[in-house]
């Protein structure tokens, strides 16, 4: 899509029959996850199943343009037609999915571990975050089940991987704490994060990998050290409980969205408030139901950095431009829980209650090549360090966000 024009939905993906003996299961689908590369998409669609699909999907259902981009030429369609759909029976209901980055070199040893016969493969990682406390590591390629993590002693609700490729896991849980696992040390848990009083509902690890960010059932967020472990500051701004977090793509903002209707940015280097997104009814009312229409449910920043998809109970995603106050385009969906931006831009996938999946597309725009640079320039430096370089203040100023 174009700046400004609606979401369109490309397609719908929905669950198989369920189990009719598992009555312990729910249907909901409350992840949903691209791998890095693009190539396989993951969404745990409710009866402890969780499906991977390669992408893009059938190419009736996407149109052109919107097909992932490969790290390589050389063999890609057979290395295309060699990826099939499949079915990972996780054995409890599936809250957390995360992909490892890719390429990942430390994970050969991993793969190594388990395949003595192919060592020089290197293999794609989705974790899974069970209904038990258990995290379970799958591998991609094949679907056999490489690890089984232990030590949280409730749900699993979110996980999320580094992005330099060290396999360092973090898991955050409804047993009110974060875990940080090394997956290239056979799984070993290396340090707890406490201090939530409440369920601990998202983890986001900043794409340099200085920070990770815990949002819980509190009007606060944690911000965490991922080099010490230790906590750097709560961020204090929200009217209720936080429900999802996100950095943008060159670690200089930080988005949080809550049950309170509203979208919180950030600074996470000051811990300033740079702007905040209301998220208001529409006329007119779509329906008479008493539910609270705006709660937010999931927040995400486009792979570029210039957009946020939001998912708001009032059935609607949302998306908002960055220097806007006000959302730039909507798309109407039921129940919805979930939602993340294909790497590589053009669209947002969705997951609801019911299990579903849809895709939409999203704003494919051509950065601005002052975009371009403050990205380039904030991937490695912090505020403070901008706010000490010896360039006009005005320039600061853009580089530092505080123009919005």
């Amino acid at each position: 899509m174009e700046a400004g024009e609606e979401p369109l939905l490309l397609a719908e993906l929905k669950p198989g029959r369920p189990h009719q003996f598992d009555w312990k299961s729910s249907c909901e689908t409350w992840s949903v996850a691209f791998s890095p590369d693009g190539s396989w998409f993951a969404w745990s669609q409710g009866h402890c199943v969780v499906k991977l699909v390669p992408w893009p999907l059938e190419e009736q259902f996407i149109p052109k343009g919107f097909e992932a981009k490969s790290r390589s030429s050389k063999n890609d369609s057979k290395g295309r037609g060699s990826l099939k759909e499949k079915t990972l029976d996780c054995g409890q209901i599936v809250w957390g999915l995360a992909f490892s980055p890719w390429p990942s070199p430390p994970s050969r040893k991993l793969w190594a571990r388990h395949h003595p016969q192919v060592p020089d493969v290197s293999c794609l990682i989705l974790a899974t975050g069970l209904n038990d406390g258990q995290i379970k590591i799958w591998e991609v390629q094949t679907g056999l089940l490489l690890l089984n993590l232990s030590g949280h002693q409730d749900v699993v609700r979110d996980l999320s991987f580094t992005p330099s490729g060290s396999l360092i896991l973090v898991s955050a849980s409804r047993d009110k704490t974060l875990r940080i696992w090394d997956l290239n040390k056979h799984g070993k848990q290396i340090q707890v994060l406490s201090g939530h009083l409440q369920w601990v509902y998202c983890c986001s690890i900043s794409p340099d990998c200085s920070m990770l960010c815990s949002a819980a059932g509190e009007k606060s967020v944690f911000l965490w050290s991922m080099r010490s472990y230790t906590l750097i500051r709560k961020l204090e701004g929200h009217q209720s409980s936080v429900v999802s977090c996100d950095f943008s793509p060159d670690s200089a903002l930080l988005v949080t969205a809550s049950y309170d209707t509203s979208v919180i940015m950030w600074d996470p280097y000051t811990g300033e408030r740079l702007r905040s997104l209301h998220h208001t009814q529409l006329e007119p009312v779509m329906d008479d139901s008493d539910v609270h229409m705006s709660s937010l449910r999931s927040v995400c920043f486009s792979p570029e950095g210039l957009y946020l998809a939001t998912v708001a109970d009032d059935r609607l995603l949302r998306i908002w431009a960055l220097e806007l106050k006000a959302p730039v385009a909507f798309a109407p969906m039921t129940n919805g829980l979930c939602c993340t931006f294909f790497p590589h831009g053009g669209v947002i996938a969705t997951g609801t209650r019911d299990g579903h999946v849809q895709f939409w597309t999203a704003p494919r725009v051509l950065s601005s090549l002052k975009h371009l640079c403050r990205k380039a320039l904030r991937s490695f430096l912090t505020t403070y360090q901008v706010l000490a370089l010896p360039i006009p203040k005005k320039m600061k100023e853009f580089l530092t966000y505080r123009t919005l």
